[in-house]
């Protein structure tokens, strides 16, 4: 039978069958094999508590919790039905009666209760705490992890797949901490439970045996008493065990070890501590009237330990070696040109940056780098060329520097030791006030220290790396048109020539050249239009271009093949908010259309065109203050002039025509722009 299959029908009766344990008498041998398993089963949960490596790996540690409890309490249930009815409960109990306590009742009652208050007092309070405190910071930090887990996707970290696992991870530990502060009332509840069993079996065998079954009082004291204890102990021990198993579950953090390889990992770094430690124990041996053996033992072997640990690497003692000399460039030709070739996209970082591509010392920026590319070419439909990372010592220490075509387009700072804070307050964080650089949030570079601090209060938190991969994914965005190069286009068209040679041979050589194509997809990237849908592209200015081969006609024509695709990348959910013009203004713009040479443009007023530009702004900022971004709708003819008209002022602003909405998007007005307060503003 499959494991599935067992677990869906097993479990299930097994949980039937704790309830009728509590109705039905069981035999003393069957008893006995039910104890047995459950010592055993806490032995195993507390095992699996010490291997897993994070809490999520045993998520289903608080349903298991209350099977566990329940299971034990049927037990002492029905330990106590047949020490009342027959004065025999098995010879499980009754070796604890006798061997453990030594047939004490005294050591036997001592020993029940300091076991109660080892589990209620110490670890099960301790344990509830915990998780009560770990359940509220956890959610709490919801959706700082949410959104760190967004800006990992958004600069090609991670993929579609790994950022849905982490979400899920999330919502799984949030979960998680939630039931475990609820599953600890089910120890205590048990430890509880136990103190009142326990009782109930002295006085009620103290009165069968002395009223039903006439023994004296010392012959029923001694018998039952006994049996009552020796069942205290055996539901007990296992129900400590899984006590102790809740308290490592709930103070366990996510490492990549389990916690005996933790354990020995981090004492293992610390070699003066060991030997501090065992200097102590030897100095106690040399005190007049303690005795000399144990400590010596103690303090010797623990010299030994410490000398055979590694010596931790000192920091300040770290030797950095001299770089190698490199031989000098030779003066021909070919080296020169080839030093002064510019990088179309380069990455500068300054000389306390370089550990950021390091990978001796866990530098990952590189990695992060070959990630964005892939990211870009998917999102875009266009490859971003290689990334020139290199450093500079002209720059100031902890910034980098962003270049397009040997122009420096973007810079920023990454200071060493730090992580960036995003959040509105996050005065009560040590740190330097910031903004984040690709929108300008409000942000803080914090010491990594108090990295849990930050995502405690809410703040987004990011690591050097992400916000350098981020900045350069917006900045890569930006200037898609510019590291579009012919050759790049030449790529394109080959590989569309493989899967439609029909669809690129009425394209090119003729109607259109190379150059005509590369201004068309520059173009459409410039607006932020994914180009990876080529072969419709293709298909389309290749139709249009045998009406004509202006650079506006074209452009057109590719987005009313690409419209549909073009209005859901700015809708979420379904909804798409728009600003429309007033009928009235649209048909005065159309009646001021003009085409020249450079395009489509509009002959208006400087004033008016003033006027109408801050209205579309006005609009677009009170759309934005209730959480929208919204579209720019107007007629086709007008869409290219109306584009080139706020481009300047609200570059991120698209303008879509009424034909590039698709049909299954709900549209959501968010204003209207007319000739009366154009002319007001």
């Amino acid at each position: 039978m499959k494991s599935s299959r067992f677990g869906q029908i097993g479990v299930p009766v097994a949980i039937i069958s704790i309830v009728v344990m509590m109705i039905i008498p069981l035999p003393t041998m069957l008893l006995d094999v039910l104890i047995a398993a459950n010592i055993t089963g806490a032995v195993l949960i507390l095992l699996v508590s010490l291997y897993v490596t994070r809490p999520l790996d045993f998520s289903v540690f608080p349903s298991l919790l209350l099977i566990a409890t329940m299971f034990r309490l049927a037990l002492n249930v029905s330990a106590t039905r047949l020490v009342l009815l027959h004065g025999n409960a098995g010879h499980v109990i009754e070796s604890f009666g006798n061997f453990v306590v030594g047939g004490s009742i005294i050591v036997g009652l001592v020993i029940f209760i300091i076991l109660i208050v080892i589990q209620f007092v110490v670890i099960t309070n301790g344990a509830g705490r915990v998780a009560e405190v770990a359940a509220r910071f956890t959610l709490d930090a919801m959706p700082g992890k949410q959104m760190a887990i967004d800006a990992d996707l958004n600069s090609g970290l991670i993929d579609d797949e790994t950022a849905r696992q982490r979400r899920a991870d999330v919502a799984g530990e949030a979960d998680f901490y939630g039931a475990m502060d609820g599953a600890s009332k089910f120890v205590k509840g048990d430890a509880i439970a136990a103190i009142v069993i326990t009782m109930v079996n002295l006085l009620g065998g103290f009165i069968i045996g002395v009223v039903q079954r006439g023994q004296s009082m010392a012959e029923a004291i001694h018998t039952y008493s006994l049996l009552s204890v020796g069942d205290g102990l055996v539901s007990q021990v296992p129900a400590l065990l899984i006590s102790i198993s809740t308290g490592l579950i709930v103070t366990r953090a996510t490492t990549d070890r389990d916690m005996g390889s933790d354990l020995l990992h981090q004492f293992g770094k610390q070699k003066r501590a060991l030997q501090i430690a065992g200097c102590s124990a030897l100095f106690l041996a040399v005190i007049p009237g303690l005795p000399k053996l144990p400590f010596l033992l103690v303090g010797g072997g623990m010299l030994v330990i410490a000398s055979r640990v590694a010596k931790p690497v000192d920091p300040d003692e770290v030797t950095v070696e001299a770089p190698l000399t490199l031989p000098p460039a030779l003066d021909t030709p070919e080296a020169i040109a080839k030093d002064m070739r510019l990088e179309r996209l380069e990455l500068e970082l300054s000389y306390d940056l370089i550990d950021l591509v390091d990978s001796a010392t866990g530098g990952d920026l590189l990695d992060r780098v070959r990630s964005l590319r892939r990211k870009l070419a998917l999102e875009l439909g266009v490859v971003i060329p290689l990334v020139r990372t290199r450093d500079n010592l002209d720059l100031p220490p902890s910034v980098y520097a962003i270049r397009v075509h040997g122009v420096e387009a973007a810079r920023g700072e990454a200071p060493p030791g730090m992580v960036l804070a995003i959040g509105d307050d996050l005065t009560a964080l040590p740190g330097t006030p910031a903004k984040e650089p690709v929108f300008g949030l409000p942000a803080k570079w914090v010491p990594e220290q108090v990295r849990r601090q930050a995502e405690l209060i809410g703040a987004t938190v990011v690591d050097r790396s992400s916000v350098i991969t981020t900045h350069l994914a917006e900045v890569a965005r930006t200037h898609a048109p510019d590291l579009l190069g012919r050759e790049d286009v030449k790529t394109l068209v080959d590989m569309v020539k493989e899967s439609h040679p029909v669809v690129v041979e009425e394209l090119t050589p003729a109607p259109l050249s190379l150059g005509e194509i590369q201004r068309c997809l520059q173009s459409l990237l410039s607006e932020r239009v994914s180009i990876r849908d080529l072969v419709r592209i293709f298909e389309a200015i290749g139709q249009r271009a045998r009406s004509g081969s202006d650079a506006d006609g074209l452009v057109d024509a590719a987005r009313a093949a690409l419209g549909p695709a073009i209005s859901a990348a700015h809708a979420v959910d379904g909804q798409l908010p728009v600003i429309t013009l007033d009928p009235m203004l649209e048909q005065s713009l159309l009646e001021s259309l003009r085409h020249g040479e450079s395009g489509a443009f509009l002959m208006l007023e400087a004033g008016f065109i003033d006027g109408l530009v801050r209205e579309v702004g006005r609009l677009v900022g009170e759309a934005e203050q209730r959480g929208e971004s919204p579209v720019l709708i107007c007629a086709q003819p007008l869409r290219t002039a109306v584009r080139r008209l706020v481009q300047h002022a609200m570059p991120g602003l698209p303008v879509l025509s009424y034909g590039e909405l698709a049909g299954q998007l709900n549209v959501v007005p968010m204003g209207v722009v007319n000739a009366v307060h154009a002319t007001a503003a």
